[in-house]
């Protein structure tokens, strides 16, 4: 068994056991005890720990949700309901695993866990641009990204005490949260361009102001 196989083994056996003892070591070890794998095995497959297997949680999740991407028919859909797939598509995969996505939360709310809690926020909401075509390049790049994970932090609290028929309230919350989000850059653009107009009345400050938004 390969080193990334053998991560991934783990893994799987180890979210049979998540629901009860959390992202724990201990429950590294019965995953191994599971697998017939040696304390070393374990140690090797995930050297961190389990924050590492939490880790690996993650990233597998946003795989699974681009090749999720690269089969739809992306062509026919308007920017807003690519994004509404892209999250709905992950959250559907993840429901299974609701209680460790949960345990997963808590873990990463932990103050020595917050630079991974960022990391991997940040890993998710990228994957969903990047898997949706999204070429921006300027100052969009970053704005997407820093609303699209308060959008996506926000509907994944309400997904997890979604009882709903087919998590049906979870998609509606999160139609509206586009729906929200979508007029910040709107507005901010909006907002730019009235500042352009009036600095173009004004003398050479408010012209430098101007020009440094242009780049």
């Amino acid at each position: 068994m390969d080193w990334e196989t053998k991560r991934e083994r783990l893994l799987e056996a180890a979210l049979g056991h998540v629901p009860f003892d959390g992202w724990t070591d201990a429950t590294l070890r019965r995953a191994g005890d599971d697998l017939g794998l040696t304390h070393a095995d374990v140690l090797d497959a995930f050297p961190g720990g389990a924050i590492e297997a939490l880790d690996l949680f993650i990233v597998v999740a946003d795989r699974k949700m681009i090749e999720d991407l690269e089969s739809a028919d992306l062509a026919s859909m308007k920017v807003r309901e690519r994004v509404l797939f892209a999250v709905r598509s992950r959250l559907e995969r993840a429901l299974p695993h609701r209680e460790a996505v949960r345990r997963g939360l808590a873990a990463l709310a932990l103050p020595q866990n917050a630079p991974l809690a960022a990391k991997s926020l940040y890993r998710t909401v990228d994957a969903v641009w990047f898997g949706i075509g999204d070429t921006s390049t300027d100052w969009n790049f970053y704005s997407k990204r820093a609303i699209l994970a308060g959008v996506y932090g926000a509907t994944v609290l309400y997904w997890l005490d979604d009882r709903s028929e087919e998590q049906a309230k979870t998609w509606d919350f999160l139609a509206r949260r586009l729906d929200d989000a979508i007029k910040v850059p709107r507005a901010l653009g909006q907002g730019i361009e009235r500042l352009r107009k009036l600095a173009a009345d004004f003398p050479s400050p408010f012209r430098r102001f101007d020009r440094a938004f242009r780049g």
